[in-house]
């Protein structure tokens, strides 16, 4: 039986340039459900602001946010849709 799929936006706040090459290595682990992704330097504070969009079982979208909570210096959360 196949899981069933969510769409969801994973926010990921990089304050950690050195964690940026294994972030990287993930989201193209990942790269078959990911839709879209859109970065913003925010050089004021001297972090990135990730945004990505992806479609995939809920296990799934919770293991890649995992596993970039995991990185030194990056934050992400997962926000699902109702769909």
């Amino acid at each position: 039986m196949e899981m069933e799929s969510r769409v969801a936006i994973i926010g990921i706040i990089v304050e950690e340039e050195s964690s940026v090459e294994a972030l990287n290595q993930i989201l193209h682990e990942y790269g078959s459900c990911i839709i879209g992704r859109m970065g913003i330097p925010y050089p004021k504070k001297g972090i990135n602001i990730i945004s990505i969009a992806v479609d995939a079982p809920q296990d799934t979208i919770s293991a890649l946010s995992g596993k970039l909570g995991k990185l030194k210096g990056i934050s992400s959360k997962a926000a699902y849709s109702k769909v």
